[in-house]
């Protein structure tokens, strides 16, 4: 159902595209959606596409928002939240940026506490994402409600009770797709090599995954008990998983899990100094 939900986006790229996609005429007008960001095409392409507001510099649209969206990369966190500040009051803010504390961009913010921390992934951009989030004790149960909506928009939810948990989302969902498609690159190599077409590989290895994590979903089971109904000892699939547990796989992807949450625990650290 639509509202007249007033949304501001400081950030005008991928994800904050995806986003606007879900939410422009949908949970709330375009025209109720601003959106600031140095590139002018970008910013052409969504008024044409969305009827949003744009403008290349934060200004006075900010401070008429119900919701400011800061949709940048981490590095350029702090400089552009000191451009925001003058422009907040009591909107809630949400940050989908990997690393940046919800305690910093606070300080940034002179002690603004309305302020939800969101981790989304790639897949929001055809609507298949999902969300991470934490909220700050400043955010109300209707800025809750409304920060929901909005990442809705692309995805399921999921709330945390712990800020620090974010950083083990963002090597989980956030940084996810990445593993999946190093996984479908590598069966479309090995399927190469034994004599099928780019093509083919390509369209057997994502059908594969993508039927896999259907049947996952809507399976009662866990995975453990699927995988093993696939694999009868002896047989070709047993050969692989043998030659992947010989391998270390299992346990290099999870130490590679956790060395993406470890990074995203730095980026705090580094990016939230003073």
């Amino acid at each position: 159902m639509k509202n007249n939900l007033k949304i501001s986006f400081i950030g005008g790229g991928n994800m904050a595209t995806a986003l606007i996609g879900g939410l422009a005429g949908k949970l709330t007008d375009g025209a109720n959606i601003h959106v600031v960001d140095i590139n002018a095409d970008s910013l052409h392409k969504l008024a044409q596409q969305f009827h949003v507001t744009t403008a290349q510099q934060i200004g006075d649209a900010i401070a008429q928002s119900d919701v400011v969206v800061l949709a940048v990369k981490p590095q350029q966190m702090k400089s552009v939240v000191a451009q925001l500040q003058p422009f907040v009051a009591s909107q809630l803010v949400i940050s989908i940026a990997a690393g940046i504390r919800a305690a910093d961009l606070s300080r940034w913010m002179h002690g603004h506490t309305a302020i939800v921390r969101a981790m989304p992934n790639t897949p929001a951009l055809i609507g298949k994402g999902i969300t991470g989030m934490v909220a700050l004790r400043g955010v109300s149960q209707e800025q809750i409600n409304a920060a929901d909506a909005i990442m809705r928009a692309v995805g399921p939810t999921v709330w945390l009770e712990n800020e620090a948990l974010i950083d083990p989302v963002t090597a989980v969902s956030g940084s996810g797709p990445a593993y999946v498609f190093y996984f479908l690159e590598a069966m479309q190599q090995a399927a190469e090599e034994m004599g099928l077409t780019p093509e083919q590989g390509m369209e057997l290895a994502i059908a594969t995954f993508s039927g896999a994590a259907q049947l996952a979903a809507q399976s009662a089971e866990p995975v453990a008990v699927l995988r093993e109904r696939v694999t009868s000892k002896g047989g070709t699939t047993y050969a692989a998983l043998t030659s992947m547990e010989e391998s270390g796989v299992k346990d290099a992807i999870i130490r590679a899990m956790k060395a993406a949450a470890a990074r995203g625990k730095e980026m705090g650290e580094e990016f939230g100094r003073d």
